[in-house]
C-alpha cells in the first residue's frame, strides 16, 4: 500500500506515537502488532491502524449525530472527545462510567445511543457491559496490550497518548463530516493540534 492510499502522511502517525504500543501483548492484538522492539515494546502496523480509523468512519456514518455515544475514562482523551463531540454533534462521556447511563432511563445522567466508541475496554468496561444488554455495536481503540471480547470493531491504536487520541479523533471527525456532509472536505479547517492539549 503506498503512502498515498493512507488518510495522512506515514509521519503524521510515526510523530503522534499512534503506533507505539506496550511491553504486554495479547493474543487478541498479534495481529495488528508490526514488531517488537529489543526494549520489548510492541509497535502496531500503520497500515492496519489506517485501515481500521477508515472502517470506523464510515461505520459511524451510518448513524446520525445523536445515535453515537464516546466514553472515554482516561483523562488524556477528554479534550479529543470534546473536540469530536463539538464538531460531529454525537454524544460523550468523559470520566467514570457509572453501570447503567445507557440502560437506565431513570438516572439522571442516561443517555440513549445506537453505537458505541470507547477509548479503552479496560477502563470504558461498564458501557460495554451496559452496550452488550442493549446489542449496539462497539468501537474500540486497542493498544497491545486489550482484550477484545463483546468488542465489534478493534481500532489498533496508542490510546494512552494524548496526540495519538487526538489524532484519532481528528480523523474520525474528519471522515464523519466529509461522508454525512456537515462540512465540505475544503472547509474542515481543524488541525491535529486542536484535538489535545500540549
Amino acid at each position: 500500500m503506498g503512502e498515498e492510499a493512507l488518510l495522512i502522511p506515514n509521519d503524521e502517525y510515526l510523530k503522534s506515537g499512534i503506533h507505539i504500543g506496550t511491553k504486554f501483548r495479547t493474543k487478541h492484538m498479534a495481529n495488528f502488532i508490526y514488531k517488537t522492539r529489543p526494549d520489548r515494546i510492541s509497535v502496531l502496523n500503520i497500515q492496519q491502524i489506517d485501515e481500521r480509523i477508515k472502517l470506523a468512519g464510515n461505520m459511524i456514518s451510518n448513524y446520525e449525530p445523536g445515535d453515537i455515544l464516546i466514553v472515554c475514562g482516561r483523562e488524556n482523551g477528554w479534550k479529543s472527545v470534546r473536540v469530536f463531540s463539538e464538531i460531529t454533534g454525537a454524544k460523550h462521556f468523559a470520566g467514570r462510567y457509572p453501570p447503567g447511563v445507557l440502560t437506565n432511563p431513570l438516572l439522571k445522567n442516561f443517555i440513549e445511543a445506537k453505537i458505541l466508541i470507547v477509548v479503552d475496554a479496560w477502563p470504558d468496561r461498564n458501557a460495554i457491559k451496559d452496550a452488550m444488554k442493549l446489542g449496539i455495536p462497539v468501537i474500540a481503540l486497542s493498544d497491545t496490550n486489550n482484550q477484545a471480547n463483546n468488542i465489534d470493531l478493534i481500532v489498533p491504536a496508542n490510546n494512552k497518548g494524548k496526540k495519538s487520541l487526538g489524532l484519532v479523533f481528528y480523523l474520525l471527525a474528519k471522515i464523519y463530516t466529509e461522508k454525512k456532509g456537515l462540512i465540505k472536505p475544503a472547509d474542515f479547517k481543524y488541525k491535529i493540534e486542536d484535538f489535545y492539549d500540549e
